[in-house]
């Protein structure tokens, strides 16, 4: 069972990955079922979360009901705790929406919901990131996660992003870090899948971000809030919601 897991999560490509993780998913949660650790955005409670990751998975990781990982159950958290999103109105642009939000944000009625990407299913707007069809001062909240790693002109991307939000806005630009390593390392030589992953973390990845990713955030325009919330949780909380410690929410204002 568990090999067939990782087959699911990591060998197939992700619109059918999303398309049958809809007949995967309930036997999933079926077969985990427990009260050990939970799910903040549905509230489900399991034994033990999947394993997921390139190479050699994190263990424990992937929620058997949402399919959220420790990134996305600890935005949830943030947005929930910290803000008035999941009450007040708001016009929201998601670029390559993540399973675990898509149907919650779509169905909020307070949500004016608009979703791009060039290549998901989920995607109301195929769009370059680099070259937006969107007009200034368009969004009152971004969310673009784990997707600046994989765009080549990431400065260029920053600055549309930071183009189509409004004035007091709010962007969410999570990506994968790596918070020992001080500056941010690409090498466009690198073509091979496998060195790729290996170093990249992915065979699609284009470069490791360092701390000095927040900096770049503001050379673009933004005020950036480098938000450490695991430390403000309680360690049990940390455990239970299978949280990464230490884990750097940026969060973006204009």
């Amino acid at each position: 069972m568990k090999k067939l897991f990782k087959f699911f999560l990591n060998a197939i490509p992700r619109p059918l990955l999303i398309r049958a993780s809809y007949v995967v998913r309930p036997i999933m949660a079926t077969f985990l079922k427990g009260d050990r650790y939970e799910d903040p955005i549905d509230g489900k409670t399991f034994k033990k979360f999947l394993p997921y990751g390139y190479g050699t998975p994190r263990e424990n990781v992937l929620s058997p009901s949402t399919l959220s990982l420790e990134r996305h159950r600890l935005l949830w958290i943030w947005l929930q705790r910290e803000t008035d999103f999941f009450t007040s109105h708001r016009r929201v642009l998601h670029f390559a929406p993540e399973q675990a939000f898509y149907k919650r944000f779509r169905e909020s009625a307070h949500l004016d919901y608009t979703t791009t990407d060039l290549n998901s299913p989920l995607a109301d707007v195929k769009a370059d990131i680099c070259d937006l069809p969107f007009g200034e001062n368009s969004y009152d909240v971004i969310f673009c996660n784990h997707v600046l790693e994989h765009i080549p002109d990431d400065t260029k991307a920053m600055q549309e992003l930071y183009r189509v939000l409004k004035p007091g806005g709010m962007a969410i630009l999570q990506i994968p870090q790596e918070l020992d390593r001080a500056t941010t390392f690409e090498d466009d030589t690198i073509t091979d899948r496998d060195e790729r992953a290996k170093i990249f973390g992915q065979y699609d990845h284009v470069r490791v971000y360092g701390r000095d990713y927040f900096d770049k955030l503001r050379s673009v325009g933004f005020k950036v809030d480098e938000v450490d919330y695991t430390n403000t949780l309680s360690q049990e909380e940390v455990n239970r919601f299978r949280l990464a410690q230490g884990e750097i929410l940026p969060v973006c204002y204009k």
